[in-house]
């Protein structure tokens, strides 16, 4: 295979104008016949998770059987498994402000790749939290909507028009993959279902991502679950209708050469309007002639699964298929037991014909008489109740054992619902009855975990390509010590470059702890740490501190564990203080004499020169003329002055001493 259409690809931005119209149209027909061969292949599953989703919704359907507008109550069970889970995954996977966690790769002999690593978990988080406003509220819906459909989806791009990374939330129903697909990675075909309207299309073609073809709009079938959930109805076509479009990553062959490549093909309104590569130099794999070996494709997509399926199967298991049995044997036995009920309340029986009674309405009101024109023994033989018998203690009791087993199930045990376990209960037993009622959950957690750390790696690949090489961020953690003009904390400021997200210097990892799955539990395992230090056997009581107040999730743990400065006594600051007095008197006097005999030396060093400079010149008097003789006599006066002065100091000096 020749590498250019390899080159040629990946330089495109829609590949779709270098092929032929004819191309094209065979492109959209091959792409829109696998779409709905994807959809045939998990219909059953599609018509299940409509049920499951009606029933933990509990929507409201009317029942006439056995009579008209008979009981069809719900019995909560997958709503408050769905509920209880929800709270407790959303709040273990986002550890706010911290969610990301750098870890260095390979050896750190100097210790910048710590560093690094440090500057890419704090980025990182910051992106999630503050650039990317809609994460961490798709994460909450994941987190609802997980247990009942069983898998969700988060799609990880970087968006040109808002220059920024985006991972937004896709549902299982609008993300199509073939029933018997074993993985995302290993799929030849996901098909993400859009609905783009006439701006967004506008856009795409000013901006030169999409063909400009007369798209024309296609009736769109809306989801007849959620219609009938919401009880709404599909609007009629007009300028607000999306058109039918989806996004699908397929295996095509566009350089007929027999080996297919990874590619993202846009349809709207079954025309192709952008292909774009999935894939880039780093993933094409040749040779050393360069010959080419495969092509890995560019994950986008990744899967957030409850459990798997013991089928095989692509789409996870959720509560909604674990419970929705027992849910519905549970509905039909509440049913049973209030139609019982309503029967024994409300009721019927036989009129013989020697009861006279005027037509019309015969039941009775609270103390309500009526009259009639028989005899009290013509009534009781003639009024013949039905054989009716209360509701069945029987099936109440089989009721209350499927109720135990859903809770089991699900993991809705009463103390993992926040209830007292009661009193003087030791602490390693709560532990062992939390852990033992939080198996199904804390394995669910781990495989949300490891899903969380896949769409990282996504994030992180994202920044490694489109950050700038050296980039400002707000850190999150408030600084006390830093405040504006107001006197307000301000966010401090770091520095982020690009290199740090290099794949041979930091990994990332979520923050968040798959160990630990509830806050009574992390409480507990602190309670058990601190009566080992009570008992002295932690040898290190400041990081068993830690642990302790880590776990009841108190800000500024470090400032609560570095101790006070010490009050020195003020007899101790007296005398130190004298101290220092009398040291400084020492120095000025020391300096005081030091500045003396540098006076004395430079009056020595001007006398010398000057008895230097008056011999001279008495010697030249004798040689020149006598006019010499009144500026000698001057400088022998001004020498005779300096000797006395130099006396006089002496004497000075020599009293002070």
């Amino acid at each position: 295979m020749s590498l250019d259409w390899i080159e040629k690809a990946i330089a495109s931005n829609n590949i779709a104008e270098l092929l032929s119209e004819e191309k094209l149209v065979e492109i959209a027909s091959s792409m829109e016949t696998g779409y709905k061969e994807d959809k045939d292949s998990r219909s059953e599953w599609e018509e299940r998770q409509s049920g499951y989703m009606k029933l933990a919704l509990q929507v409201m359907e009317a029942k006439n059987t056995p009579w008209q507008n008979a009981a069809n109550i719900k019995y909560p069970l997958l709503t408050t498994a769905t509920m209880q889970f929800g709270a407790r995954a959303y709040p273990s996977l986002i550890t706010s402000p911290s969610i990301v966690k750098g870890r260095v790769t390979g050896f750190d002999h100097t210790g910048e790749k710590a560093k690094s690593a440090e500057r890419v978990g704090k980025h990182m988080s910051y992106q999630l939290i503050e650039e990317m406003d809609e994460w961490e509220e798709d994460m909450d819906k994941l987190s609802v909507s997980l247990p009942i459909v069983g898998c969700m989806f988060k799609k990880t791009y970087f968006s040109p028009s808002k220059q920024k990374n985006v991972s937004e939330l896709v549902y299982p129903a609008r993300l199509v993959v073939n029933y018997w697909t074993k993985s995302l990675k290993d799929c030849q075909r996901i098909t993400h279902e859009l609905d783009l309207t006439d701006n967004q299309i506008y856009e795409r073609v000013a901006a030169g991502l999409f063909l400009d073809l007369d798209y024309v709009k296609r009736p769109i079938k809306g989801d007849q679950t959620s219609n009938e959930v919401h009880g709404i109805h599909e609007p009629p076509e007009g300028d607000t209708t999306p058109h039918e479009s989806w996004e699908q990553h397929a295996w095509i062959d566009l350089d007929d050469d027999g080996y297919k490549e990874p590619y993202i093909i846009t349809v709207v309104d079954g025309l192709v309007a952008r292909i774009v590569a999935c894939f880039d130099e780093s993933t094409v794999k040749t040779t050393q002639d360069n010959t080419l070996i495969c092509i890995d494709k560019i994950e986008y997509f990744t899967k957030y699964g409850f459990v798997p399926n013991p089928d095989g199967s692509f789409y996870d298991v959720g509560f909604g298929l674990l419970l929705g049995p027992i849910n519905e044997s549970i509905n039909t036995t509440i049913n049973q037991l209030t139609d019982a009920g309503t029967i024994s309340n409300r009721q019927g029986g036989f009129l013989g014909r020697g009861v006279r009674l005027k037509a019309g309405d015969r039941t009775f009101k609270p103390g309500e008489w009526k009259q009639i024109n028989s005899t009290g023994d013509d009534v009781r033989k003639a009024i013949v109740p039905l054989p009716i018998r209360e509701p069945s203690s029987t099936l109440f009791n089989l009721l209350s054992l499927m109720i135990d087993a859903g809770k089991e199930l699900s993991s809705t045990v009463p103390m993992i619902m926040g209830q007292n376990p009661g009193q003087n209960q030791p602490a390693t037993t709560s532990m062992a009855v939390i852990e033992q009622g939080l198996k199904v959950f804390s394995a669910i957690f781990k495989r949300l975990h490891r899903s969380l750390k896949q769409e990282l790696k996504k994030l992180k690949r994202l920044n490694r390509l489109y950050l700038p090489p050296e980039s400002y961020f707000s850190v999150l953690d408030l600084q006390p010590d830093q405040r504006d003009e107001q006197g307000d904390p301000i966010q401090a400021r770091q520095l982020i470059y690009q290199r740090d997200y290099s794949d041979d210097t930091t990994d990332v990892q979520p923050y968040s702890d798959p160990n630990i799955v509830s806050d009574t539990q992390r409480m507990i395992k602190a309670q058990q740490v601190n009566e080992m230090m009570a008992q002295g056997i932690l040898p290190n009581p400041v990081e068993g501190a830690r642990v302790v107040l880590e776990a009841m999730d108190l800000p500024e743990v470090d400032k609560l564990l570095t101790p006070p400065e010490p009050q020195p006594d003020p007899e101790q600051l007296r005398k130190e203080a004298e101290f220092e007095h009398k040291k400084q008197l020492d120095i000025d006097k020391l300096r005081l004499e030091q500045r003396r005999l540098e006076l004395d030396e430079d009056i020595f060093e001007y006398s010398t020169k000057l008895k230097d400079k008056t011999t001279s010149l008495l010697n030249m008097a004798k040689i020149e003329s006598l006019e010499d003789k009144a500026e000698v006599d001057e400088l022998l006066a001004s020498l005779k002055e300096l000797d006395i002065r130099m006396k006089d100091r002496r004497e000075r000096n020599a009293n002070k001493d």
